[in-house]
Order: structure tokens, then C-alpha cells, then sequence
């Protein structure tokens, strides 16, 4: 039985993302010698995936490359993701008044655009499948400078909601193509800190803009959200396009050692044996290396693409597949029940907190609190620091410890093992149920915000956790797990933009918050059965992939 009681499969002689990570063992080292393997201090990992030997294959991609990637898909998300739906909240009442509306109405507003954001979800999740990653964020940053635009000009009511649907379209690619983005770049055992960094910022980083946006609000007018965003906008679309080059890839599927029922280490060793003695050896004509990537089938690659190569937005087609398969994607692999609990896990969650957002305007500006946008925005900082907090926490050790338990386990990791993260996330149901019954009894609005924090920390852990077990036992699947899980979660935030606020107001924050609390419990109460009976179900989904049966296929197959 492996490391703390995952259940073994008796079907399957390797199952799919159940992977040799350490070599601790002789007989490992003499099926994977020939691997290629970490540097420095990960020198006994191997890495998964297995990169190819194309100058032009992302896992190729020196560090400051992949970095700079990183720094400004983060940036993006950062804006979009995370700025553009809150940007508004603490401002809410403020709007109101300006247009002669009820707090419910100005929400609604936000409602739209995140209803527009999950409407667009699986048409983006086809369109990078089909023709990459890159065009897809370079549109979506487009959108959210135009509507950003259009923001800071209009002076009605009707004029402000279209500019937040046209901001809608900017959200999804940032909010879910992100997260599959770092499958691309990154090999098993660098994920968890970049997770944790996209998590923190799709968590935790927009409490710290409401921080921000509250002042402005409040002294320069509401307008000046959008006026200075617009600068942000620009500089991320220019940066998009000059610095972040197509990530997707079709690399030979046998490199996939991840996903693969039959790895067939022996076999791709010898195979990196002969290619590393044919690149001694051999230099091929007008640049083009010729390497084996299998016994009896050559491949060939071209030379590394150059500066203005890489500027090109489109650069072929990814999946033969044609655009409607791809579209249902999304919602087809929610047959796939451990995806499934992902999504409703990450997307429940985050949901909650973001009716925390709704409400927090109506309860603190109002008797016995009597704070203004600006006070409003500044309570963001508990959660703010909760989230940071949660992302330290779990991207200070998620890596280490799926490590540590892959070397106790004979150096095979298990995908299960990212869920051990989960662990903290049931400070989300004692934060939701504190928050509650303060904010219903007229505690100090320091004490609120802490416990704001208190569940923002749990659902930080939740996210980072399920996210990377998501894209650990499932990555060939992971754009679409996440395109799915992002418009599960706006079309939450749009249901409860109709009604969170008249709720709170009628039965008091207490009985929400209650009831919010008692669902979070449940849902992360459910871990348990993924954790031990998450092996065995992979190994079903593998002989039992519906996906297949009905040709609708996730990757491009090489």
C-alpha cells in the first residue's frame, strides 16, 4: 500500500500521474538513468514531463524566460482576474446615490459582466485547444483595455453596465488558461509555487485593491477606477504581445510519462541513450537536428525560433478536433467525477467569499459602523493578509512535502498527495460562521475582518491544493478542468449578485453566513475519499474514459 494509505489499484500494472519522482531505490535507477533529471538539489528528480529535445519546447525554455512569462501573466491576472470584479464593491453605495439606484442594482451590474465571463469560458477553452494559448490572452487583454475605456467615459447607469460586459470578456483566459499555462512551462515538482502565486492572486490580491480602489473612490470619484486603470491595461497588452510566445506544444505523447498507463521507463531511456549519442555524433544540414523519439520513427526539429518568430499571434493549430467537440470539452470532463469535486470545491468556496464582497458595503456603511467607501475598502486588508498568509503556508511546503512523502513512498509520487493542503481549508467554515455572528452582534470591525481573513486563509489552501491535484492526476484535461471550474464559479457570482444583498437584509448576515459555513464543511469533509480512493479511480477513468468513447479528446495525440 503507498505512503499513508492510498489505496493500491489492481488493475492497472502504472497508473496514469502516479509517477517515479525520486530515485531512492537501485532497481528505479536502472530503468531511468537515462532520463533527464532536476539540477543542483533536485538532481535525483526526474522530470515530468520528460522535455523533448526541441529548442522551441516551453519545458526547454530557460528560467528567465519562463519567469518573465510568468511575472506578466500573473500581472494580467492581476488586473483582470482579480481587480476587475471587485473593482466596484466598496464603492456601491457611493454609485448608488450617484444614479439614484438601489446597492442591489449597482450589483447586479458586476453581476453581468461575471455572466459574461462564464458565457465566454468554453468558447475560450475551444479556441486555445485549437489554435493556443497566446491569442486567446492577447484578445482578452483587449477587451478588458476597451472596456476599461469605455469605463471611464460614460456618465449613465445603462453606460457603466456596458463597459463591465465588455470587461466580462477579458476575465475568463486570465482567471483559467493561467493556471493550465503552468503544466506547460513547468515540470511536476515547480508547480505548487507557481500555483500557489496564481491562487494568491485569484484570492487574495483583490482584497488588496479594494484597499486601493476605496480611497480613490471616496475622494477622487469613481470614475478614477477606470481612468488610471486604463494605464495598466495598455502596458499589459503591449507586454503580452511582445514577451509571452505561445506556450502550447504537440510534443510526442510518450514523454508524457505522467499520463501514460504504460511508461515504458526502459524503453525511453534507451531511446534518450541513442539520441544522446546521435547528437555526439551527427550535425545534419542547414541546422535541422534529426533526432529517433521512438525505435523506428524519426522526428524532426527546426531551429529555435527567433525574436520576431515568437511575435507571430497565431502559430498553427494544436487539435484536430473540430471547434464544437472542443466546446462541449469543458463540460464532458465533469463526467470525470474527481473533476467534478474539484470544480464545485474550488468554485463553492470561492463563491462564498466573493458574497462576503457583495455584502460588505451594505453592512459597514450603514449603523453602527457608519464607515465610508474608503473605511469599507480598508477591511479588505484582514482577508488580504489571510490570503498572503495561506499562500506562504501552503507554497512553502506543498512542494517540499509531496517530496518528502514521494521519498517515503520509494520515490513514486502519488497526485493524492497534493491534497494533504487541504487540511487547513476548514478554517473556511469556522471563519464564514465567526464572521457571521460578529458582524450580526456589532463586534469590532477589526474582529470582522480577521475572521474575513480566517476564511479567506482556508479557501486559499483549498484552491492552491485541489487545483494542483487537478493538474497532477489530470493535466491532459487541465484547460478544460479549469475553464469549467471558472464558469461554475462566475455563474455563482452572478446568482448571488440577485440576491445576497436583499438576503442579508432580510434574515441578517448571521443565517448566511451560518449556512455558508455548514456547506463549507461539507464539501471540504469529502476530501478523504479522493485522497484514498483517488488511485483506484484513476486507474477506473483510464479503462472506463468516456471522453474517448465519444471522441472527444482533450489533447492532440503524437
Amino acid at each position: 500500500m503507498p505512503f499513508l494509505g492510498i489505496l493500491e489499484d489492481k488493475h492497472l500494472q502504472h497508473v496514469p500521474a502516479t509517477v517515479i519522482l525520486s530515485e531512492e531505490l537501485h532497481q528505479i535507477r536502472a530503468a531511468t538513468a537515462r532520463l533527464k533529471h532536476g539540477t543542483g538539489k533536485d538532481a535525483d528528480i526526474i522530470l515530468i514531463p520528460q522535455p523533448s529535445e526541441d529548442p522551441n519546447d516551453p519545458l526547454n525554455w530557460s528560467n528567465t524566460k519562463k519567469y518573465t512569462i510568468m511575472i506578466i501573466i500573473s500581472f494580467g491576472s492581476l488586473l483582470y482576474a482579480a481587480v476587475l470584479a471587485p473593482l466596484l464593491s466598496p464603492a456601491l453605495v457611493v454609485i448608488a446615490i450617484a444614479f439614484n439606484k438601489q446597492v442591489g442594482d449597482i450589483t447586479v451590474i458586476s453581476g453581468y459582466m461575471l455572466l459574461v465571463t462564464a458565457a465566454s469560458g468554453p468558447i475560450v477553452c475551444a479556441c486555445s485547444r485549437k489554435y493556443g494559448k497566446r491569442p486567446m490572452l492577447i484578445f482578452s487583454s483587449l477587451f478588458g483595455l476597451v472596456g476599461t475605456i469605455v469605463g471611464s467615459a460614460v456618465n449613465s447607469y445603462n453606460g457603466l453596465l456596458a463597459a463591465r460586459i465588455i470587461q466580462g470578456g477579458s476575465i475568463s483566459a486570465f482567471e483559467s488558461l493561467v493556471i493550465s499555462l503552468i503544466g506547460d512551462l513547468f515540470f511536476v515538482h515547480q508547480r505548487g509555487y507557481f500555483m500557489t502565486l496564481i491562487q494568491f492572486i485569484l484570492g487574495a490580491a483583490s482584497n488588496f485593491s479594494a484597499i486601493i480602489v476605496g480611497p480613490i473612490a471616496q475622494n477622487l470619484g469613481w470614475r478614477y477606477l477606470f481612468h488610471i486603470l486604463i494605464a495598466f491595461t495598455a502596458l499589459e497588452t503591449v507586454l503580452l504581445v511582445l514577451f509571452v510566445p505561445e506556450t502550447s506544444y504537440n510534443r510526442d505523447h510518450r514523454y508524457d510519462i505522467d499520463e501514460l498507463a504504460d511508461d515504458k521507463l526502459a524503453d525511453l531511456a534507451i531511446t534518450e541513450n541513442r539520441r544522446a549519442h546521435l547528437l555526439e555524433s551527427k550535425s545534419t544540414e542547414e541546422g535541422i537536428v534529426k533526432v529517433d523519439t521512438t525505435a523506428s520513427s524519426p522526428s524532426v526539429y527546426g531551429p529555435k525560433k527567433t525574436f520576431v518568430q515568437e511575435l507571430a499571434i497565431f502559430t498553427g493549430t494544436y487539435s484536430d478536433d473540430n471547434l464544437l467537440q472542443l466546446f462541449i470539452a469543458p463540460f464532458a470532463v465533469c463526467l470525470n467525477v474527481a473533476v467534478l469535486w474539484v470544480v464545485v470545491v474550488t468554485g463553492g468556496l470561492t463563491a462564498f467569499f466573493v458574497a462576503q464582497s457583495y455584502d460588505m458595503a451594505q453592512i459597514f456603511m450603514f449603523p453602527p459602523y457608519n464607515l465610508n467607501a474608503a473605511g469599507v475598502g480598508y477591511l479588505s486588508l484582514g482577508p488580504f493578509l489571510g490570503g498572503l498568509l495561506g499562500s506562504i503556508v501552503l507554497g512553502g511546503t506543498l512542494d517540499p512535502l509531496i517530496r518528502w512523502c514521494a521519498k517515503k513512498n520509494g520515490g513514486v509520487y502519488e497526485p493524492e498527495y497534493r491534497l494533504l493542503g487541504m487540511i487547513p481549508s476548514l478554517l473556511t467554515g469556522i471563519g464564514l460562521f465567526a464572521f457571521g455572528y460578529m458582524t450580526q452582534n456589532h463586534y469590532s470591525y477589526f474582529a470582522t475582518a480577521t475572521m474575513h481573513g480566517m476564511d479567506l486563509f482556508g479557501i486559499v489552501c483549498a484552491a492552491i491544493s485541489a487545483s494542483a491535484y487537478a493538474i497532477d492526476a489530470y493535466r491532459n484535461m487541465s484547460s478544460e478542468i479549469f475553464i469549467v471550474s471558472m464558469v461554475f464559479k462566475n455563474l455563482l457570482f452572478y446568482g448571488f449578485s440577485y440576491f445576497v444583498n436583499d438576503w442579508t437584509a432580510t434574515k441578517g448576515p448571521a443565517t448566511v453566513f451560518y449556512l455558508f459555513g455548514g456547506i463549507s464543511f461539507a464539501m471540504i469533509a469529502t476530501t478523504p475519499v479522493f485522497f484514498f480512493w483517488g488511485k483506484r479511480y484513476r486507474s477506473f477513468w483510464h479503462r472506463h474514459n468516456v471522453l474517448e468513447k465519444w471522441g472527444i479528446r482533450t489533447h492532440a495525440e503524437f
